[in-house]
């Protein structure tokens, strides 16, 4: 039976503004690097930069995330010095021409998440490694008082597809933002984000089933944040690749939605948006033909 679920009503602080999550948000994502899987080396020029940042306001982003680290399966590491130069690079002139963005910056690192925030006013860290990577990301985030995106991972970037195994997905997943979520609420951290991170960790198979199960992190009472933009769960069951996933992108973005989603992490932000609305209408107008678990 299809389930309809309606995005939450939240509000995040982002750095004193209240942002309600009353709808289905898109955040539109900006990579500064030179390798990422799909649009790595796209924007390194100020002016290329910008244009996408002027085209993720314009198309109705409500987010942008920056990000300077591929996350890929297999990734090479980058050190802090040259993520935070990236960052610099990046920041400064996306916040002198749009001061009023929602910016939100992709990095493991709590000494990167303090200087972005506190010298270019970014609002929202997401960490794909949940604090695993740098044990001190939890007390930084409690002392900077922004939102924290949580994702699920098994393993690191270089390792995580290597036969990722769980003993029952849903509950592994469960159980891991659980103990998470105490810890942050534990620190006096109010505004979490969870993402069950599509493709991290996690064979073709699990991230399907995920993609069925959104409706079941709704126990947390969080805003659920779906990225799966032109990810390989797309284009090698669709036998293509990641330029060539955009259809399946939407697809796979429309069941989020129906399951659960309240944030689209994407690249292609009019898309997202048109999905958004047209799943609303279709939720509001067939919530009584279907059981609504919220």
């Amino acid at each position: 039976m299809l389930i309809l679920t309606e995005s939450l009503n939240r509000t995040l602080n982002c750095n004193g503004r209240l942002v309600c999550i009353d709808r289905p948000m898109v955040t539109g994502i900006v990579n500064v690097t030179p390798d990422s899987f799909y649009d790595g080396g796209s924007y390194q020029t100020e002016t290329a930069l910008l244009k996408r940042c002027e085209a993720i306001i314009a198309e109705g982003g409500d987010m942008m995330d920056i990000g300077a680290v591929s996350t890929r399966p297999g990734a090479p590491d980058v050190d802090a010095t040259e993520e935070l130069r990236r960052l610099d690079w990046a920041l400064a002139p996306v916040r002198k021409h749009f001061p009023e963005a929602l910016i939100s910056v992709d990095t493991c690192r709590a000494d990167i998440a303090k200087t972005v925030v506190e010298n270019y006013g970014v609002d929202v860290i997401n960490d794909i490694s949940a604090g695993t990577t740098d044990d001190r990301m939890f007390e930084t985030i409690a002392a900077l008082h922004v939102p924290y995106v949580l994702t699920h991972i098994q393993g690191t970037p270089a390792t995580m597809q290597q036969n990722p195994v769980y003993d029952n997905l849903t509950s592994d997943v469960i159980g891991y933002f659980s103990e998470r979520v105490h810890r942050l609420r534990r620190m006096g951290v109010k505004d979490i984000i969870i993402d069950p991170g599509f493709g991290f960790g996690k064979t073709m198979e699990h991230n399907y089933e995920m993609l069925g199960r959104l409706n079941d992190l709704k126990i947390f009472e969080l805003p659920v944040m779906v990225g799966v933009s032109h990810k390989s769960m797309i284009y090698n069951l669709l036998e293509t690749d990641a330029r060539h996933a955009l259809n399946g992108t939407t697809a796979a973005n429309t069941l989020a939605l129906v399951s659960g989603a309240d944030i689209l992490r994407v690249h292609e932000v009019k898309e997202a948006v048109e999905c958004i609305k047209i799943v609303q209408m279709y939720i509001q107008h067939n919530k009584s033909k279907y059981k609504n678990d919220k």
